[in-house]
């Protein structure tokens, strides 16, 4: 066994090539020909834009990073600008296979199925170039400000992530000096157009392909030399000095402004762009060769989610799951009476949401109701609770709500919600110096005739009406008194100063919730040495805290048989002899967002099953507020466990054997197969488990509205 202060370098992944390995899963499932076409559009929209954020955050703090002359080593031995330079030629190889997958397969594909992305007005018809003419003078022409440069106007700030066409214009009949000229792509008009059909085929054409081909109409007087499209990213991580801002809410509002101008990050050009036009770009955004990307085809590939959406293809998508009701919950009775039945457990979005959006709409008008306290990260547009909220503070309930502004990229809107809040008469907490405030919990306090009692939600994922339909998460009600109370500790820490002696069942961080992770797992360890069963199964997000994985590893040694289901990055090495050979890390990609974070213990028989809001990351043990919560009913354990199970594939196959439904759902078990390949010790890539498509998590939901 290796002492845990002895475990180097070469024990761990680097976190973001890991991520980029957690992206090249997405890719494939745009790659898999077993996928309905139009889900393979809409996965390589994914991969674009996490791209677009992994360059704007993680590789924005790399640069920021090396530009500061800062040299320590990340957990695997990597200095910041080695990690650049690997990043670099990772994601250069990853936009070669992003654009083969786009150009090679799916046009192709597009097109024998009735629908043509055109590229040009090469092949268009009268009526077709008719169409797009109209279409450029009435929609796009008004809106378009072509932006010259030269000695009286200098080049212009270019925002982060828009769409550009640069060219280069010389005067008519003059042999003066080139100009260089930007235009950019209007963001508020659609990215395609649809333009009449022909022969029985549906054409699209994108805008800046309308706009290239009507240059000339935008510079009268110049005869255009050459053109192409770029786009930038820049760095979009905020910097905020907390303990100096007086006025959290002002600070972060400037932050927000500023993050269209952030340092250029990655540029984003066609291939074959004139070399006049790319070294006036390389000199103006003071950006590097390695960080430029030549683009053999669309710039931007987010468009094609709004593709996803074009009517007519229906035949090309996955049918649209309904989730199920919860077993237990009544929607025409009062949930406060289901509650006192016994903790409800909930799986979204194979069940539904709405008893989470009932729980504060009934409170907002329930008579009986005293208080309403919630913690909101990420919220629909068009809030349900956020509208319930108000109305219980103009019912007069007390409502507490703290709604965490530094939620990336969620700034601006969850500005937005607080001050309709505190019209609204509620007590608003700006989130928390220093840390973000990422845990998922509503309690309810209600006079009832035997006294108060206070009901919770507690969850692992956020309270968002819109992506409880698209991620995989766990919610639990409950009414336990212990719980209840630690309910009233959470928000009586987050709204003053009172942070409480001890805990009756939910564990905090930062303040206590590492330490409970680490001793649970020595728990295990210690059992493994005596020769007991040992066993830890644990789903998340993320894993890339040094101190978890050298326990982890700790206790793989001692013989603790460790299952971990990881969707994203996985800095843990698995198959080392003698240290890791005892952990099996698995990754699912699929319709729906593998968001849940659970918790599994053998405990030596007396299995012990947590769920929550936190990752083994660093961010979330250190410098958040999250929650972990037990649950403890027998029944609902059971569900949470076959949960973890059907998760990972290769037990849910095994599970299905034994299950009388099994039968007719042989077939699933050929077309979605598993990659049973374990990595070697220098692969970051986790077992695969693809073709967890979207009939799969319809057997899922099925298996869980099922189990009553």
């Amino acid at each position: 066994m290796v002492d845990i202060n002895e475990y180097g370098s070469e024990f761990f992944f680097n976190r973001e090539l890991s991520w980029i390995e957690f992206n090249a899963r997405v890719l494939s499932e745009a790659r898999d020909k077993t996928n309905p076409l139009f889900e393979r559009l809409k996965f390589l929209s994914i991969t674009a834009s996490n791209f677009d954020e992994f360059f704007m955050i993680r590789v924005a703090s790399l640069k920021d990073m090396v530009n500061a002359g800062y040299e320590k080593k990340d957990i695997a031995g990597m200095k910041p600008q080695k990690q650049l330079d690997e990043i670099l030629e990772k994601t250069h190889e990853f936009i070669n296979v992003q654009y083969s997958t786009y150009n090679r397969s799916l046009l192709p594909l597009l097109k024998s199925n009735g629908l043509t992305v055109l590229g040009s007005f090469d092949d268009m018809s009268y009526e077709q170039k008719s169409f797009c003419d109209r279409y450029f003078m009435d929609e796009v022409y008004p809106v378009l400000t072509p932006m010259a440069v030269d000695s009286s106007r200098p080049f212009p700030l270019i925002r982060n992530k828009s769409l550009n066409i640069a060219a280069l214009l010389k005067k008519k009949n003059k042999d003066e000096e080139l100009e260089f000229a930007t235009v950019q792509v209007p963001q508020g008009l659609p990215r395609f157009v649809e333009i009449p059909a022909k022969d029985g085929m549906r054409f699209i054409i994108l805008l800046e392909t309308i706009i290239e081909n009507y240059m000339d109409r935008l510079f009268l007087n110049y005869d255009i030399v050459t053109y192409a499209p770029y786009r930038i990213t820049r760095n979009a991580d905020l910097d905020i000095d907390e303990d100096d801002a007086a006025d959290l809410l002002k600070e972060i509002e400037k932050q927000i402004k500023k993050r269209q101008w952030g340092q250029a990050i990655r540029l984003e050009i066609q291939d074959k762009m004139d070399k006049r036009l790319l070294k006036i770009l390389k000199k103006e955004l003071a950006i590097e060769e390695a960080a430029i990307y030549e683009i053999n085809g669309p710039l931007d590939l987010t468009f094609l989610m709004k593709m996803y959406g074009l009517k007519g293809f229906d035949n090309l998508k996955e049918i649209p799951y309904t989730p199920q009701p919860v077993p237990g919950i009544d929607p025409e009775e009062s949930i406060f009476d289901e509650i006192r039945q016994g903790d409800i457990l909930m799986h979204h979005p194979y069940q539904t949401f709405n008893p989470v959006v009932d729980f504060v709409r009934q409170a907002a008008d329930d008579p009986k109701v005293l208080a309403i306290k919630q913690t909101l990260y990420r919220v629909s547009g068009n809030s349900p609770i956020i509208a319930s909220l108000a109305r219980a503070a103009e019912n007069g309930k007390q409502v507490s709500v703290l709604v965490e502004l530094k939620a990336r990229f969620d700034e601006e809107n969850n500005i937005i919600w607080a001050r309709k809040l505190e019209q609204a008469g509620c007590h608003v907490i700006y989130g928390l110096v220093g840390l973000k405030t990422h845990c998922k919990i509503t309690l309810v306090v209600r006079r009832e005739d035997d006294g108060i009692r206070r009901y919770v939600h507690l969850g692992t994922g956020n309270y968002n009406d819109s992506t409880a339909k698209l991620y995989t998460d766990l919610g639990m009600f409950t009414c336990s008194e212990a719980i209840g109370e630690d309910a009233t500790a959470v928000f009586n820490m987050l709204s003053g100063y009172s942070e409480p002696l001890g805990w009756n069942k939910l564990a905090l961080a930062p303040i206590w919730l590492r330490n409970k992770f680490l001793y649970l797992i020595n728990r295990e360890k210690e059992y493994a040495l005596e020769g007991r069963d040992a066993y830890i199964i644990a789903k998340m997000n993320s894993l890339c805290d040094k101190k978890i994985i050298e326990a982890l590893y700790d206790a793989s040694a001692a013989g603790v048989k460790i299952r971990l289901i990881v969707r994203g990055i996985c800095c843990l090495v698995p198959g080392i002899k003698d240290i890791s050979d005892n952990i099996e890390v698995r990754s699912i990609v699929g319709t729906f967002l593998e968001h849940s974070r659970i918790f599994a213990f053998g405990n030596n028989g007396q299995e012990e099953i947590y769920m929550g809001s936190c990752d083994w990351m660093p961010r979330n043990l250190d410098r958040r507020v999250e929650i972990l919560f037990p649950v403890e009913n027998k029944e609902l354990k059971a569900k949470v466990r076959q949960t973890m199970l059907r998760a990972d594939f290769l037990r849910a196959t095994e599970h299905m054997k034994n299950t009388p439904v099994a039968v007719s759902l042989k077939s699933y078990h050929r077309k979605y197969s598993v990659k049973k390949r374990l990595p070697q010790p220098k692969s970051s890539v986790p077992v695969q488990i693809r073709g967890y498509l979207y009939r799969w998590n319809i057997i899922n939901g099925i298996f869980n509205c099922l189990q009553v």
